[in-house]
């Protein structure tokens, strides 16, 4: 589990990054594996985590809280996207809010704005293409996606976009199942294989904070 926190106001930059519980049935989420593993800061720039609960509520609130309190440079989101086969990161998330299942709160939002009178779709202002193409030629695979679902991932992108505007570069990076979460049927990557692409993104933003 992440350790309790003590918010740091050092001279700094700031990365800020999220990931979920587990949900939908499954004891483990492998964002939260990541999490745990990452180090407290990647080319001196500051990691600080929040692990967040699966609910369309409760998750942006608490990001956002923390965002307000650490302002940092980039926000990057990690989230659980079962059935793909490799790690994506989203180029855009859209106002709306459709439970496929309940959240972990009993939730089940259908067809709900994320925003009253918000933007149809917000855009990632991380530099995707170049962070793909850097990833890509150090031999790990990341690809683009146009579509964060409609699930707690999106509306928590969504939100957190609204939010920061122009103030901090953020984005939203989704995870296949791992081998142990026994979904035979579904795709899956390894841990460490997933980590060493989270990783080495981290790298390479934190790289421009330099």
């Amino acid at each position: 589990m992440i350790e309790s926190r003590k918010i740091r106001k050092d001279s700094k930059k700031t990365i800020l990054i999220s990931a979920f519980s587990a949900f939908g049935g499954d004891g483990i989420n492998p964002t939260e594996l990541i999490l745990d593993k990452l180090p407290k800061s990647v080319n001196g720039v500051n990691i600080e985590k929040i692990l967040l609960p699966v609910e369309f509520i409760k998750a942006p609130l608490e990001l956002i809280d923390l965002y307000n309190k650490v302002s940092p440079s980039y926000v990057i989101m990690l989230g659980q996207a079962g059935g793909r086969s490799k790690v994506t990161i989203e180029e855009k998330a859209k106002n709306v809010m459709n439970a496929r299942i309940a959240d972990n709160s009993g939730n089940m939002p259908v067809g709900e704005a994320i925003i009253d009178g918000g933007e149809s779709f917000l855009y990632s202002n991380l530099p995707i293409d170049e962070i793909i193409s850097e990833i890509n030629n150090k031999g790990l695979e990341l690809e683009k996606s146009s579509d964060a679902g409609e699930y707690v991932c999106n509306t928590v992108l969504y939100r957190m976009l609204n939010e920061a505007k122009d103030k901090a570069k953020v984005g939203f990076i989704h995870v296949p199942f791992i081998k142990e979460q026994n979904h035979n049927d579904k795709p899956f990557m390894e841990l460490d294989d997933i980590y060493d692409v989270i990783y080495n993104i981290i790298e390479i933003i934190t790289k421009k904070e330099e």
